[in-house]
């Protein structure tokens, strides 16, 4: 019986989602006004992230510049860690 291999080991066989998968970038899809959470108050922004069919929704405090440079920095990270790199984190 012969075993499993590779997607790149045999020509015949499709390539592995998981490879497909890590293919792709984390991308900003959408960010919207949002109605402040309870107990909060000011200007919220709902957002959703994708990387594939994967979606990571969220809401953040700020006005839309502030909440689009904050989602930029975090697709950066994201898309850093998905490559392997490291960076220190900001401080707050």
């Amino acid at each position: 019986m012969q075993g499993l291999r590779h997607p790149r080991e045999n020509p015949l066989a499709k390539e592995a989602p998981t490879e497909t998968f890590l293919e792709l970038p984390f991308k900003v899809d959408s960010i919207s006004s949002a109605i402040a959470p309870p107990g909060t108050e000011g200007v919220w922004h709902r957002y959703v992230i994708s990387q594939g069919t994967n979606t990571i929704t969220g809401v953040r405090a700020g006005t839309l510049a502030e909440v689009t440079a904050l989602l930029q920095d975090m697709i950066e990270r994201l898309n850093d860690r998905r490559a392997g790199k490291k960076r220190p984190r900001p401080t707050r």
